[in-house]
């Protein structure tokens, strides 16, 4: 019994690889998912909701390797939670870093005209847009005052008035 207590905590591996790891998986994962565009992440459906699950699952052996012990488990999730946060606090702090890890809002209409070359570089079908007009009250696209990919994939829409 006692054995089997000792053997859950006995890692492969020593504990700094396991660290190097997850800093590696993280920052290549961040930096597909920012590749991939504002859509990726911005509403998930269920597709992206299995592309995260088989994300997760694809990824599990560059983290754990053989390992499967408890505390190379935790050891791992403490690292990224640990790097989760720091990112966060340096993007915080730092426009650059956060432009890096957030990306910036992109212009899509303007005064009634709609930048088609721009929805389509963003990966935004011409349903989305228009379910974005609607939600924001706009009826026609000459009601488009100001429409704008935000960071987090939403669109935001402001209307002309009068």
């Amino acid at each position: 019994m006692q054995h089997a207590f000792a053997e859950m905590f006995d890692l492969s591996m020593p504990w700094w690889a396991f660290v190097l790891r997850a800093v590696a998986v993280y920052f290549i994962l961040l930096a597909l998912i920012r590749l991939s565009g504002k859509r990726t992440m911005g509403q998930f459906t269920a597709f992206d909701m299995l592309l995260l699950v088989l994300l997760g699952n694809a990824v599990q052996n560059a983290l754990l390797g053989s390992d499967s012990s408890v505390a190379g488990g935790l050891l791992l999730a403490a690292t990224l939670i640990a790097l989760n946060w720091l990112v966060g606090l340096v993007s915080a702090r730092n426009a650059k870093v956060e432009t890096w890890v957030e990306g910036a809002p992109v212009l899509l209409a303007r005064d009634g005209k709609v930048f088609k070359d721009v929805l389509r570089r963003e990966l935004i079908s011409k349903e989305d847009f228009e379910k974005a007009m609607r939600s924001a009250g706009c009826l026609e696209v000459a009601d488009i005052r100001l429409a704008v990919l935000e960071n987090n994939g939403h669109i935001t829409l402001v209307s002309r008035e009068g």
